[in-house]
């Protein structure tokens, strides 16, 4: 048995200050669980509300991607820099040191190569193995206007219903065809239907018109995808007018890992989009820190 409370202090209940019960950081997701609100927080700063996602997972449909033929040698220099990591587990439990804290998004879906039709996606993995590697999240790829499209939303709605059930948040990530068009009208058709369906965040394209309707339109959060490589004033530029216009962060891939210094580039990425530092400025800081090293 517990021992008696044996202090003699007047007990102090603090009676004059109010019980405060403080909504979630992240937009939308105020009714998750703790467990899934507290896995959102290990991928989305807190004080920002923003990501700084660490995309390395092409390899599932591409493999070797440049830049990844040796993620031992290119990516681990870069992971104190990143909120958090979307990767294959494959890749994880082969090469990223279990000391990693932060947040992992780990590619749940797969099947075709490049060399096939990629909208032919399945689930490519059991939640349970998410939670023995302690993911943060699971990410999804949606070909909203594919060929496949009733089978990768059925990949979706399978895989949210099975992060609910253990606290795991789902990724949905929009998938542009070569057909189909990148404009703010699909962009906003394509999120809005991946958060219907019960995404806990989302991943997009930027286009340059209109963008602050894709945001708004979206119900929760959504990131970036970074896209082909681009010069590295243009990725700023990108990213800055993301968060601006709504987003809550990047999840960039080739545009961090095959710039001429990838350290520096995801230092000025996260100014850009924890510090809201202009692209002029961030370029600047990039430039600065690539001369010192």
């Amino acid at each position: 048995m517990p021992e008696q409370d044996q202090s003699k202090e007047e007990k102090n209940f603090y009676l004059d200050i109010k019980a405060k019960s403080k909504a979630f950081f992240l937009k939308g997701l105020n009714g998750y669980d703790w467990g899934m609100q507290n896995r959102l927080s290990n991928i989305f700063n807190p004080k920002s509300g923003r990501t700084v996602m660490l995309a390395i997972d092409h390899g599932y449909f591409q493999g070797p991607t440049t830049g990844l033929e040796r993620v031992d040698v290119t990516i681990l220099p870069l992971l104190q820099y990143a909120d958090t990591l979307m990767l294959t587990r494959g890749i994880l439990r082969s090469i990223i040191p279990p000391t990693f804290t932060k947040g992992l998004v780990l590619r749940a879906s797969g099947g075709p190569s490049i060399l096939k039709e990629l909208s032919n996606e399945q689930l490519a993995m059991d939640v349970e193995d998410a939670i023995r590697l302690n993911a943060a999240a699971m990410a999804v790829q949606v070909f909203i206007g594919g060929e496949y499209e009733t089978q990768s939303i059925h990949n979706l709605t399978r895989l949210i219903d099975m992060g609910n059930k253990y606290g795991i948040a789902t990724l949905g990530v929009t998938a542009v065809g070569k057909d189909l068009v990148r404009d703010a009208k699909y962009m906003r058709l394509a999120t809005r239907i991946i958060a219907e369906l019960g995404a806990a965040y989302v991943k997009t394209y930027y286009v340059e018109k209109d963008f602050e309707t894709v945001t708004a339109a979206c119900p929760v959060p959504i990131v970036i995808a970074g896209g082909k490589k681009i010069p590295e004033k243009e990725a700023l530029v990108m990213a800055y007018n993301a968060v601006q216009q709504g987003a809550s962060g990047v999840d960039m891939g080739r545009n961090i890992f095959q710039a001429d210094d990838p350290v520096s580039m995801i230092k000025s990425v996260r100014a850009v989009v924890h510090n809201n530092l202009k692209p002029a400025e961030a370029f600047e800081m990039y430039n600065d820190l690539k001369k010192k090293k």
